[in-house]
């Protein structure tokens, strides 16, 4: 499995999901913009604290990211 793929995907659903940019997660979650593009598109592995920061300004559980199932692999 290629967990940053899933990861990365889980992370643009719920942001896509809560109708936030790029820029506004990157903003409010204290994470450069060229980061959560990375992390997105399965080319960065994201820290623990990077993973909480984001998930805490999603509102999810950081969990969540290594879901996999529909939708979370269509990166």
């Amino acid at each position: 499995m290629e967990w940053e793929k899933i990861v990365g995907a889980n992370v643009r659903r719920f942001r896509q999901d809560r109708g936030m940019t790029q820029e506004r997660l990157a903003l409010e979650a204290a994470v450069d913009l060229r980061y959560i593009g990375g992390i997105e598109r399965g080319e960065q592995n994201p820290s623990v604290a990077v993973l909480g920061r984001l998930a805490k300004t999603l509102g999810v559980q950081p969990g969540l990211f290594f879901e996999t199932g529909a939708g979370a692999e269509s990166a």
